[in-house]
């Protein structure tokens, strides 16, 4: 028993004196504190869960991301030929397919009002949208298509437009075809899009090249985009949102963005965008490689607190090893020591930062948020360190590698492009103060001595 006993407090005076083996004990705490680290992590992820249900719930209702597909005119012809029969004669076959007809010019002019729409806590970003579209049409070429003039049925011609949420349209909309007005009806109608309208024309090619004119009104959420659908595609934009995000296949070859929101505008070129500007339904797929042509805007929340702070935790485990750190420099250049229990109460204060982060973000947004969150472990700690290194300056110290490690976090969350330099130049300047702190010290000393003196929990502050 008395070996047993022996042989505990030698361990025991060894984590009390020995660095390297309060390193290692300080790494298990470090472990040991992965675990909130994680239920923290998975928490934001329930949050940003909720927060997608919350902005589905509210597209369903108000609409969804638009997308404007065409326009196009689509008209019907009857295609006809023979087959032999089983004896071998020919019978005449027929059937109905559609002509679909793209625009030789196409303009389309949008007024994008966006606003926060809440569900709960969680704002969800919507908009209104006005689109002023025009432009002109060309007859195609009937025998490139290999298409017996004859054949095709005029009359049932259609202007048909793809929207892709066409329950959140608002206004009763008409297309004036060489000024004369046509009705949108609602539906597709023979253009191979899953939602749309689309407004029945008679004799569309009166004249070589028809014009037409119409306006559309609709709410949506999320984003806007378009297609180049034009054998010269001209789209501008112009909204209060101030945070645009450009997104597809083309970025506006002009945008500006101030105080009162953006303005952009495309032009796609026909040779550029490698769609035929007219196709019979026996080539399949080529809606589908019209709508991967998109392009467009997203209005996006300047700063998403859910997102910022799952970038934050991932940063928990740097500022845990940096806190403990620089405590326990103090307690190897002092000669005080502080007890395991007492790292752990600190990395709980730690940990219980991003509670208070994403808790207070959902409320009041980020940044002030972050503020908050900040000043309170900061205090916290703070005011727990003086205590326990018995000395305000070492408490201090604390505190102000606390805070100036919450300011450089901040700085990393608000330049996403530059987070990795700013993080490997603070990282190695964490590790050259380390170095340049400890550069006197006698580790041998260090690891060898069996006694210390401690001052007295009451002692006056005393200098690092």
């Amino acid at each position: 028993m008395a070996n047993h006993a022996s042989m505990v407090e030698s361990v025991a005076n060894g984590l009390r004196h020995s660095p390297l083996l309060r390193l290692c004990a300080l790494g298990l705490l470090m472990l040991f504190l992965m675990i909130p680290i994680e239920w923290i992590s998975d928490l934001i992820g329930e949050r940003m869960v909720r927060r997608g249900e919350a902005v589905a719930e509210v597209s369903a209702k108000w609409g969804g991301a638009q997308r404007f597909v065409g326009p196009a005119l689509v008209v019907p012809y009857e295609h006809r030929w023979s087959e032999p029969d089983a004896k071998g004669k020919p019978v005449q076959k027929r059937e109905m397919r559609q002509l679909t007809i793209l625009p030789s010019d196409l303009r389309m002019r949008a007024r994008v009002e966006g606003e926060e729409r809440y569900r709960g806590i969680f704002a969800v970003p919507v908009y209104r949208v006005g689109v002023e579209v025009d432009g002109e049409f060309a007859a195609p070429d009937l025998a490139e298509l290999r298409i017996d003039p004859t054949l095709v049925d005029w009359p049932r011609a259609q202007l048909a437009l793809g929207v892709r949420d066409a329950r959140a349209i608002q206004n009763r909309a008409s297309v004036t075809w060489n000024d004369v007005p046509h009705d949108f009806l609602p539906g597709p109608g023979a253009f191979p899009v899953e939602s749309g309208i689309h407004a029945p024309l008679a004799q569309p090619f009166a004249v070589p090249r028809p014009h037409f004119h119409f306006r559309l009104d609709a709410h949506g959420s999320g984003g806007l985009s378009f297609t180049p659908a034009g054998q010269q595609t001209t789209v501008s934009a112009e909204s209060n949102w101030l945070s645009p995000s450009f997104q597809g296949s083309w970025l506006p070859v002009e945008r500006h963005a101030d105080a009162q929101g953006f303005r952009s505008t495309w032009t796609i070129p026909y040779l550029g965008r490698n769609q035929a500007p007219a196709w019979t339904s026996e080539s399949s797929g080529m809606i589908d490689q019209l709508e991967k042509l998109a392009f467009g805007v997203d209005l996006v929340t300047p700063v998403d607190a859910h997102r910022t702070s799952e970038r934050s935790v991932k940063y928990a485990r740097l500022f845990v090893l940096m806190t403990f750190g620089i405590v326990w420099l103090i307690e190897v250049l002092t000669g005080v020591r502080v007890h395991p229990i007492q790292y752990l109460l600190i990395g709980c204060a730690l940990c219980t930062f991003y509670l208070l982060e994403l808790s207070l973000a959902e409320q009041i947004g980020f940044a002030s948020a972050y503020a908050i969150a900040a000043t309170a472990v900061v205090g916290l700690i703070a005011g727990y360190a003086v205590v326990v290194l018995r000395g305000w300056r070492r408490g201090a110290a604390v505190a102000g590698t606390i805070a100036a490690v919450y300011g450089y976090l901040y700085v990393l969350l608000t330049n996403e492009d530059y987070a990795l330099l700013l993080g490997s130049l603070g990282v190695f300047a964490a590790l050259a103060a380390t170095m340049a702190l400890t550069r006197h010290v006698d580790w041998y000393a260090q690891t060898t001595r069996t006694t210390h003196t401690v001052a007295p929990t009451l002692a006056p502050p005393e200098a690092l």
